[in-house]
């Protein structure tokens, strides 16, 4: 039974992803998720200043996926200008 509710969850989780990214029509959808990642870094220095930089490693891990994530987007919205 708990198989098969974690299978449901990532079935409605994916198609959720599947519906929202094909909502993204031009540079500006782009724009907002980068700017709504930037936010989340902020946040994240937040948290792990609030937290005394002690998260067993998860903090900086998470904070460099989150700078990597925001790197990409910086990347993608460029690409989605130019064409």
């Amino acid at each position: 039974m708990k198989n098969l509710a974690i299978i449901a969850v990532a079935a409605v989780s994916f198609a959720g992803g599947v519906a929202i990214a094909a909502e993204v029509h031009d540079w500006r959808d782009l724009d907002k998720v980068h700017e709504h990642v930037k936010q989340a870094i902020n946040e994240m220095e937040r948290a792990r200043a609030a937290n005394h930089y002690d998260m067993a490693g998860h903090g900086v891990k998470a904070e460099q996926l989150l700078r990597d994530a925001e790197a990409e987007l910086h990347q993608a919205v460029d690409a989605a200008k130019s064409h």
